[in-house]
């Protein structure tokens, strides 16, 4: 099993998950959902000598993505966003007033990621439901799957949000994710990690 090397870093008043993915031979780093404080991320980058490589977005809501303009210019790396999110990834309601405005000049995402970093290899998985675009992205050598707001320890992603829905959200993450080997560990968009196996076994949603 390659080892890959994650960073959690809680951001932001809603404490979106942002990760840091690195290959510790090589240094080259995958950021996914970096929701805020810039400075806090380049911060850890830099002190762990990465060179980032992409940004990689599970979906667009606002608590996930007020990073990305800052860090994507900094390091001039592509942001990677599935098609259906691309509109309220632009949208300046795309915001949760009075506390949390929308994120400004955001770069124009890509629907398709770069060719991963030796190390890094994943595929994207779409797992709709929580948003029209949402993605997980798995890391099949690591053993690691990365599951923005569709699945957390113990829950799932909200559906009554504009754009999701419970039936489609649901059925995502029983043919995409449930799908995975049961030791697969899963990087929620909030709170603690888990697995498969365990989100299987005993989260009461599913």
């Amino acid at each position: 099993m390659a080892k890959i090397q994650v960073l959690t870093l809680p951001v932001g008043m809603l404490e979106a998950n942002c990760y840091l993915v690195w290959n510790p031979d090589t240094l080259d780093a995958l950021l996914l959902d970096p929701g805020d404080e810039p400075g806090r991320i380049a911060k850890a980058v830099a002190e762990r000598g990465l060179h980032p490589r992409a940004i990689l977005l599970t979906h667009a809501h606002v608590d996930h993505i007020r990073a990305v303009s800052e860090l994507a210019r900094q390091w001039a790396v592509p942001v990677c966003l599935a098609p259906a999110d691309h509109p309220m990834y632009h949208s300046p309601q795309n915001a949760l007033p009075p506390w949390m405005s929308a994120a400004r000049d955001l770069p124009e995402p890509q629907a398709e990621p770069p060719p991963a970093p030796p190390g890094l290899e994943f595929r994207v998985l779409s797992t709709p439901g929580h948003s029209p675009g949402g993605v997980c992205y798995y890391f099949p050598a690591a053993g690691a799957a990365f599951t923005g707001d569709t699945l957390f320890c113990g829950s799932i992603g909200r559906a009554d949000l504009p754009g999701g829905n419970a039936d489609t959200l649901l059925h995502a993450i029983r043919n995409q994710l449930l799908t995975l080997p049961p030791e697969t560990v899963i990087y929620p968009g909030h709170g603690q990690p888990s697995t498969i196996g365990e989100e299987a076994a005993h989260n009461p949603y599913l």
